[in-house]
């Protein structure tokens, strides 16, 4: 079954707003549009409900009633309980917290953890840092040529048993090969360590199943699958209560505040509802009325979308890796990948992005805080990469108008 690409886009206000009329969006990495269920919910909770959540008065308890649905929505989506689903300001920021109390549950031991220098560095530097605090950390190393993170090189860094974490990408943000998660945290999880896997980049293609996947953390953001700006953590119980609260101390019984010092944005979690909205949406117009659970409603959107976007990015890659002026980073095939396609140019990127601004393409160039991804492929910093991202909404015209306007751009 294919996508109606003319219901999908109608769900998104700005393929409608004057400014964005011919304009094709290919920097999706950095941020999705926003669907209408999301926007619809944040101006209903600004304009009607912005008071303290949970009184015994009607705006307060319908809001905390909305900042609930959307805790109880995204977790059964995802296949976890409601307690295991926590948001934040920022991935980075839930990473900051995950990674304090990481660094007080292994302090004093023989511990080690893996990183990887495939990942964007908010996955990574702060794992890093906990050498500060005497915990051995391991580098779990890409093939400097493609890019790829072999799950085979991981074996003998869990070897000794001293690993407690691991901690790697589902994509990463300018490799973009879809790693195999499932068989990565199995193999954590034989060596007794937990994991820890930076979603972000892989989420806005498909929300995950985490159960399949096996994940003991899996981090994303909203603002990138179609939400506000919020950093949704699942954390399953396990390791919830083997590491330390960071929240306030009468919180700390409390799995999904455990690990949230701050107050969360109300309004933005409410919202947050609105992507379950979304995917309800396209599962009612394309599958009808079957009977589904949450999670079986979300696997089967999650195929839709993959499926658009490998029909639509390949033509991209083969056009990409004809090409002898530039370096197609990762994956040839659609299928093995997100569709965020990075190029290595002859020239900085940056004003080859500017470039492409005037013939309606919104794009990126730059190092995209991926500095240890790109020096492991031997690319320069300071040039960056050029990146090409899309999701599910974006259409073959767009594609071919981006083809068109990079014939041009780089005659130049």
């Amino acid at each position: 079954m294919a996508l109606d690409m003319d219901f999908v886009r109608s769900q998104f206000p700005a393929f409608a707003a004057k400014p964005l009329q011919g304009q094709a969006f290919f920097e999706n990495a950095g941020g999705s549009y926003t669907c209408r269920q999301v926007i619809e919910r944040l101006m209903r909770f600004y304009t009607e409900r912005k008071v303290q959540p949970y009184a015994p008065y009607e705006a307060s308890t319908l809001g905390g009633a909305e900042m609930d649905e959307a805790r109880e929505r995204l977790a059964a989506m995802m296949g976890v309980a409601t307690e295991e689903l926590s948001f934040g300001p920022s991935t980075s920021a839930n990473t900051f917290v995950l990674a304090n109390a990481v660094r007080v549950w292994l302090r004093g031991q023989d511990a080690a953890i893996v990183v990887t220098n495939q990942d964007h560095e908010a996955n990574s530097g702060v794992w890093r840092r906990l050498a500060e605090e005497g915990v051995e950390v391991r580098e779990w190393r890409i093939d400097p040529v493609t890019g790829h993170l072999d799950p085979a090189a991981l074996r003998p860094l869990l070897a000794d048993g001293k690993v407690r974490l691991v901690c790697f990408p589902h994509c990463s943000n300018v490799v973009a090969e879809i790693n195999p998660v499932a068989e990565i945290c199995a193999m954590a999880r034989a060596a007794g360590a937990f994991t820890c896997v930076d979603g972000v980049s892989y989420a806005p293609h498909g929300f995950p199943d985490i159960p399949a996947l096996g994940a003991d953390v899996y981090l994303f953001s909203a603002y990138k699958t179609y939400g506000p700006h919020q950093g949704i953590m699942v954390l399953r119980r396990e390791i919830g209560a083997a590491l330390p609260n960071q929240a306030h101390f009468f919180n700390g019984e409390v799995l999904f505040k455990r690990f949230t010092p701050g107050g969360p944005d109300h309004a933005q979690v409410a919202a947050c509802a609105g992507m379950a909205d979304y995917v309800d949406a396209l599962y009612v117009h394309h599958f009808g009325g079957a009977e589904a659970t949450p999670l079986q409603r979300n696997n089967a959107v999650h195929d839709l979308m993959r499926g658009q976007e490998i029909r639509l990015v390949q033509p991209l890659l083969d056009y990409l890796a004809a090409r002898n002026d530039l370096r197609l980073i990762g994956p040839r095939q659609a299928a093995d990948r997100a569709p965020t396609v990075a190029v290595a140019l002859d020239r900085a990127a940056l004003p080859v992005a500017t470039a492409l601004a005037a013939h309606g393409i919104m794009a990126g160039g730059g190092d995209f805080y991926a500095v240890r991804p790109l020096e492991a492929l031997g690319l320069d910093r300071d040039k960056g990469v050029l990146r090409l991202s899309f999701t599910h909404y974006t259409t073959e015209a767009e594609v071919a108008q981006l083809i068109t306007a990079l014939d041009r751009v780089l005659a130049d």
